[in-house]
C-alpha cells in the first residue's frame, strides 16, 4: 500500500467499534471512530477519509441521513452502510441515497475486508481516470496553443 488509506467507522456500539477498528488497523488502515452522526460529520469536516462505514441506526440520526450529509460534504468518500436491521427498503434507500455498499451485521471480517478493498480499488480507479482526463485536456489545449488554433 503506497499511502495508508483512512477509514471512519460510525457505530453506537462500542464493542463493534473496537473490533472493527482492530481488524482494520491490523490490515494497515488508519482508523478513526465516531459513536454518532454529529461526531462523524465533525471528523469528516476536518480530516480526509477514503472510506466510511456507517451504521443505519444511530442515536442522533438515521444512518441514511448521515449518508446524505456526508455525501454533500465529502462526496469522494466511499460509504458503506452497516445494519443489524436489514430490510429491502433500507437497502434500496441507502443505495438510492448514494451508498457504495450495504453489509448486514454481524459481518464476517473476510467479507468486510473484501468489500473495503474493492471499494478502495474502485476509488483509486476513479481518481486515476480523473487525472488522465485532466492531463489529456491540458495536452490538447497546449497543442492547440502551439499550433495557433486559438488566435
Amino acid at each position: 500500500m503506497a499511502e495508508k488509506k483512512r477509514i471512519l467507522i460510525v457505530d453506537d456500539d462500542g464493542e463493534i467499534l473496537r473490533s472493527l477498528k482492530s481488524i482494520l488497523e491490523f490490515k494497515g488502515y488508519i482508523v478513526e471512530t465516531a459513536e454518532n452522526g454529529r461526531e462523524a460529520i465533525e471528523k469528516s469536516k476536518t480530516r480526509f477519509f477514503n472510506l466510511a462505514l456507517l451504521d443505519i441506526k444511530l442515536p442522533d440520526m438515521e444512518g441514511t441521513d448521515l449518508l446524505v450529509k456526508m455525501h454533500r460534504t465529502t462526496p469522494k468518500v466511499m460509504k458503506i452502510m452497516l445494519t443489524g436491521y436489514p430490510t429491502l427498503e433500507n437497502a434500496v434507500k441507502a443505495i438510492n441515497l448514494g451508498a457504495d455498499g450495504y453489509l448486514i451485521k454481524p459481518v464476517k471480517p473476510d467479507a468486510l475486508l473484501k468489500v473495503i478493498e474493492e471499494k478502495l480499488k474502485e476509488q483509486s480507479e476513479i481518481e486515476s481516470l480523473s487525472e488522465d482526463k485532466v492531463r489529456e485536456w491540458i495536452e490538447t489545449r497546449l497543442k492547440k496553443l502551439e499550433s495557433g488554433e486559438n488566435q
